[in-house]
């Protein structure tokens, strides 16, 4: 008797999602447990998996949408104690036939015809122009799909502004190219600059929590926790992971859990619970080189820090010009919930944790 392979259930949300890939492909032998096929949803990428050992039949293509629930395949059990199948033996090839000595009479010429005259040759006309290959159109995913209302929701539900910065990354280089082999030896992971600025947005939602709160209808709910989600750009779009309850952990604690969810996204395992439940986001645009860029928040948090590229360049200090590498900031908030003058402070507030990283490691 087939067993039916089902579309599981993967979040109380969602209903539908696109089978991405066949693992296994129609006709194959499958074992239990081995992966069948990728769901890939608004929010997720899931592998599932085959229930029992047998024959896969598969009822849908690849790039299909299908829903939750939906049978996309069947599996034939192999039957017991059947004997593997006999593999043909190849038919005898005959000898070949000697040649004969006789030798064959010479052909008969033919009377000799008159050359064919080459036709004329027809004007060249240039084909118009064929639409064919100059476009490719495609269904956008689930998860591009969720992209695109979440920005354009951000758009029109927050009133939405962007205070800026630039802060000197000088002391955080100088201390990550003092501690980075020590600190690598001793936890396993580098020590980078995100850490840092997830140390020091957690500092700022300490010394500004308006920012650290969010509408809901006619109410203002305010987080007393610091879980903070971090922008990753990967094949299949933007996706925002969070880092559970920053306040709590080391700078070892931080690494590692942003090189947990770096290894997920490459391997398309990211959870819906890793996406959950954040309070403030940042994204870094500078490690594709952006100079400067206005984040869109993402909803229904009420602010998001933009880091961008550090490059060096001429500042005055003490009244003299002095070469510095510098990172311009960015502060996207909700206007809503947060004034022109908290945001300004929670920016300055940043921009001095990471120019006196002293201050994120002393707790001061």
């Amino acid at each position: 008797m087939s067993i039916e392979v089902k579309v599981p259930a993967v979040g109380e949300s969602i209903s539908t999602g696109i089978l991405s890939v066949w693992h296994k492909k129609d006709g194959e032998t499958v074992s239990a447990g081995e992966i069948l096929f990728t769901l890939e949803t608004d929010k997720v990428s899931t592998e599932v998996n085959a229930p029992e050992s047998g024959v896969l039949h598969t009822e849908v293509a690849e790039g299909d949408e299908v829903k939750i629930g939906q049978s996309v395949a069947r599996i034939e059990p192999a039957a017991a104690g059947a004997a593997p199948p006999i593999p043909a033996t190849p038919a005898a090839v005959p000898p070949p036939i000697p040649a004969t000595s006789v030798a064959e009479p010479p052909p008969i010429p033919k009377a000799k015809e008159p050359a064919p005259k080459p036709p004329k040759p027809e004007p060249v006309t240039q084909a118009p122009a064929s639409a064919e290959g100059r476009h490719t159109r495609k269904k956008l995913s689930p998860l591009r799909r969720k992209i695109a209302t979440q920005l354009v929701s951000a758009q029109h539900t927050a009133a939405i502004l962007t205070t800026f910065n630039e802060c000197d990354m000088s002391s955080v280089m100088q201390l990550r190219k003092e501690m980075q082999d020590v600190f690598t030896k001793k936890h396993g992971v580098k020590l980078g600059f995100m850490s840092f600025f997830i140390k020091a947005v957690v500092d700022a939602l300490k010394a500004v929590p308006s920012i650290n709160s969010r509408m809901d209808g006619e109410e203002l709910v305010l987080n007393h926790f610091y879980d903070i989600g971090v922008a990753v750009g990967t094949d299949r779009g933007l996706m925002v992971p969070v880092v559970r309850d920053a306040d709590q952990l080391s700078f070892a604690g931080v690494e590692g859990a942003l090189a947990g969810y770096a290894a997920k996204a490459r391997e398309g395992k990211m959870s819906i619970e890793d996406l959950q439940g954040g309070v403030f986001s940042i994204s870094n645009g500078g490690v594709y080189g952006s100079l400067l860029s206005t984040p869109i928040l993402n909803p229904p948090q009420s602010g998001i820090l933009g880091m961008h590229k550090i490059q060096e360049r001429p500042m005055a200090v003490d009244g003299k010009v002095v070469i510095l590498p510098m990172m311009y900031l960015a502060l996207s908030y909700d206007h809503r919930v947060v004034d022109g003058k908290e945001a300004v402070t929670f920016l300055v507030r940043v921009k001095d944790c990471i120019e006196n990283p002293a201050r994120l490691l002393l707790g001061t």
